[in-house]
């Protein structure tokens, strides 16, 4: 099964709600890139996406090429929230360090009132 996604957005902010799962670095760099995409068009500075329910199963060298590919294609106006299963943690860090390193603000979470409250989300 493959990476879906529902996007919403509401003041500036763009919501994401991913399921399913990686299957591949294309699927993991497809899932980012339609993120952007919708994150572009709607000029949203801030992403929250919600990815309890993905599954990562893709590999270090994977995560760590999808989080270099991601890092140099999101606007680095965009500050980005993503909560994910306490399952995935490990691997949701790597992918973290990875973008960070290559300057996109993105911070991993367990707790979706941490990431509002990172991202300075009031609903």
């Amino acid at each position: 099964m493959a990476i879906t996604t529902e996007f919403e957005f509401r003041e500036g902010i763009l919501y994401v709600k991913a399921s399913g799962q990686d299957e591949s670095v294309d699927d993991v760099i497809g899932y980012g890139q339609a993120v952007i995409e919708q994150a572009v068009r709607h000029q949203a500075s801030r992403i929250l996406a919600d990815e309890t329910a993905l599954v990562y199963r893709i590999g270090t060298f994977d995560l760590f090429a999808s989080a270099k590919v991601l890092a140099e294609n999101t606007p680095h106006i965009t500050q980005s929230a993503l909560v994910v299963n306490p399952d995935q943690v490990k691997d949701a860090q790597f992918f973290e360090t990875v973008a960070v390193n290559r300057g996109l603000d993105v911070r991993m979470f367990t707790d979706i009132d941490q990431a509002r409250k990172w991202l300075r989300v009031d609903d």
